[in-house]
């Protein structure tokens, strides 16, 4: 017998999870990769999207924010900070008159980091392969910033990160 999805807070993460792995793939698809290969990886980041909802679902979630302790005091001061590294971030980015590339790996790096704190704060491992994976992704991306490899950096930190996230997300409602 199917288990039941241990709660809607698990589905909401693994929907937000999701819904942002997909921005990340569909909006960094493009140059230096084939037409052909950014339209395939776009929709299968949708495909993979549209099964964590089936999924998660059928486990029995429902994304909802009533009774969400996972979205507490601890949560909302991880996102408050993300959104202070992430605006500093663009601006020092900004000063420095880095490459537009630079952008998605700063936010590859900040949610990577973001992952993290919140694998601490809600005592779960598997968010930590999660964001160590995003945030070794968006520190790969800045590394490339002034070498040959530039235009490579929307793949690596950008879609690299969505698929990460995508998986984490597939991954949890198929647990559940």
């Amino acid at each position: 017998m199917r288990q039941q999805f241990s709660s809607a807070e698990g589905f909401l993460g693994a929907l937000i999870g999701a819904a942002f792995g997909t921005v990340f793939v569909v909006v960094n698809s493009g140059d230096p990769l084939p037409a052909a290969a950014g339209w395939v990886l776009r929709a299968l980041a949708v495909v993979a999207l549209a099964a964590v909802v089936v999924l998660g679902v059928r486990a029995g979630g429902r994304p909802t924010l009533e009774g969400r302790p996972m979205f507490g005091p601890s949560y909302r001061v991880i996102v408050v900070g993300e959104v202070v590294l992430l605006v500093a971030g663009f601006f020092v980015l900004s000063l420095l008159d880095a490459p537009v590339q630079a952008n998605v790996a700063w936010i590859a790096t900040v949610v990577g980091l973001h992952f993290v704190a919140l694998a601490s704060a809600w005592k779960a491992r598997a968010i930590l392969v999660v964001g160590g994976v995003l945030t070794v992704l968006g520190v790969v991306g800045l590394a490339l910033l002034g070498t040959p490899a530039l235009p490579w950096v929307p793949f690596v930190s950008g879609v690299l990160s969505g698929v990460t996230l995508l998986g984490g997300s597939l991954y949890g409602v198929r647990r559940a």
